[in-house]
């Protein structure tokens, strides 16, 4: 159970001088991992640096496009998370496939300035708000659980996994960034997830989610 204060370690240092990746319809949670595919020289640069220091970079929807000729600076959400680079692979042109995990909540606190092809900010740890009776959030972790596995059942495609992804998250807060980035695909209801601090809330958002799911698989025979 959360207790609100923040649960990683070793972050402050980081969290000073972090790379920012921005990324248009990515949004990164806590306990999840995605892949990536690296080509652009500045960002291969970064990954570069990033290996060869302390594996972490804020990883942030990117709100706006960005327009390279203008010089623009897009916009990105002030709520990001940090990743973990655990899996790296060069490719002999340059590029890289990632594999990155995300390891804390954080808030951009200011962008630095940089001197690097890519952007630096600093950021602060945001920990879960467990705002509400322990036993509320055990119930509501509860409910989450039997849902995911009724929707589980309801899939011809990938419901095992989905079970065995749910059963292996100890926590309601792990539940729910797991479960979010495994089911919600739409990057504004991901990132709303994402911002929700109380435990309990993102628990019944998510709990609604699945049920919206259940019934278009109901309508269609699959989710989409």
């Amino acid at each position: 159970m959360s207790s609100g204060r923040p649960a990683t370690r070793g972050l402050g240092r980081a969290l000073r001088r972090l790379p920012l990746f921005p990324l248009e319809d990515v949004v990164l949670f806590p306990h999840s991992m995605i892949p990536l595919h690296i080509f652009e020289a500045r960002y291969r640069k970064m990954v570069r640096d990033v290996l060869g220091s302390n594996r972490l970079m804020a990883i942030s929807l990117q709100l706006e496009k960005e327009n390279l000729e203008e010089g623009n600076v897009p916009r990105v959400a002030n709520v990001a998370s940090v990743g973990e680079l655990v899996l790296a692979q060069e490719l002999p042109d340059g590029r890289f496939n990632l594999v990155v995990r995300g390891r804390a909540r954080i808030g951009i606190d200011e962008e630095l300035q940089s001197e690097e092809p890519y952007r630096l900010v600093t950021a602060h740890e945001i920990p879960d708000d467990p705002s509400v009776e322990p036993g509320e959030i055990d119930e509501a972790d509860t409910a989450l659980r039997a849902l995911v596995s009724g929707l589980a059942e309801s899939i011809p495609d990938g419901g095992e996994l989905l079970k065995h992804v749910a059963a292996a998250q100890e926590t309601p807060t792990a539940l729910a960034n797991v479960i979010a980035a495994s089911l919600i695909a739409d990057a504004k209801t991901r990132q709303c997830l994402l911002e929700t601090t109380d435990v309990f809330q993102r628990l019944e958002r998510l709990s609604n989610e699945v049920v919206a799911l259940i019934d278009r698989v109901g309508a269609s025979g699959r989710p989409n």
